[in-house]
């Protein structure tokens, strides 16, 4: 297992997205960019190493909906900010709306998961709280950590425009956001994730189909980059642009995680 991952007692996907080389002939440095699932059940023993880990800054992608029916654990003195997508239109997450309607399947799974990736970077949510994270990274000291609820989809595609930033090459910018798959073991806990699904929504999913579902692939976060290119010309102009990265503040963001 690579040493990327950190171990939680019962807060997932934990892990160190930094420590690339990058294009300019710089390294990121570890232990400043972190991401996880969400810390809802985060037990006294995780929320230790948090705080060991000196993070100064929380961003939580999820939905106000989802923050409120799982809401964060914190230390005690905890004195980390906290950014926060506050835009709540009411509906239910998209991905407990296909798991309630939907047929599980590998296939239809995969479908859900490349339309979700087309539209994620612009949703005026993301693009708000997005765009908030890159200005806390060009100001913020300590670690930056970021997570939404399962820390793969909205928080692989923020991690992964955080490495197109930094200039994390390509193939380690793929690598990283699959390391999900590996953080997680679908695979090992497919049987108990799709027993949870049944109670939930009353129907089968074959472990198969758990595992597209709940994991990731190439393909999704391409999807992401693909749309973005159509919209925005390229992901640079979507930064700049979408996310309001101009020169000054991608210039401290460089300085600030790189040497």
């Amino acid at each position: 297992m690579t040493s990327r991952l950190h171990s939680f007692e019962r807060i997932d996907n934990f892990r160190d997205y930094g420590d690339y080389d990058t294009a300019a002939g710089r390294r990121i440095h570890p232990g400043r960019l972190l991401r996880s699932a969400h810390h809802a059940r985060a037990t006294d023993a995780d929320l230790a190493r948090l705080k060991a880990l000196d993070v100064r800054t929380i961003v939580d992608l999820r939905r106000p909906g989802e923050r409120r029916d799982q809401p964060s654990r914190r230390y005690e003195g905890f004195a980390a900010q906290v950014v926060e997508g506050g835009i709540d239109d009411g509906m239910e997450a998209p991905h407990i709306t296909f798991l309630k309607t939907q047929d599980l399947t590998p296939e239809s799974g995969r479908r859900f998961m490349t339309r979700t990736y087309r539209a994620l970077p612009f949703d005026a949510a993301h693009r708000d709280v997005f765009a908030r994270y890159f200005r806390a990274l060009g100001e913020a000291e300590g670690a930056v950590l970021i997570h939404c609820a399962a820390g793969k989809d909205r928080t692989g595609v923020l991690a992964a425009l955080t490495h197109h930033l930094l200039g994390v090459a390509h193939d380690d910018l793929v690598a990283d956001y699959l390391l999900t798959n590996t953080a997680v073991d679908l695979a090992g806990r497919a049987p108990a994730i799709a027993k949870q699904l049944h109670a939930m929504s009353g129907r089968v999913a074959s472990e198969d189909a758990v595992v597209a579902f709940l994991g990731v692939e190439p393909v999704y976060l391409e999807a992401a980059f693909d749309a973005i290119r159509t919209d925005f010309g390229s992901i640079d102009a979507y930064l700049e642009e979408a996310l309001g990265l101009d020169g000054a503040l991608r210039d401290r963001i460089v300085a600030r995680l790189s040497a």
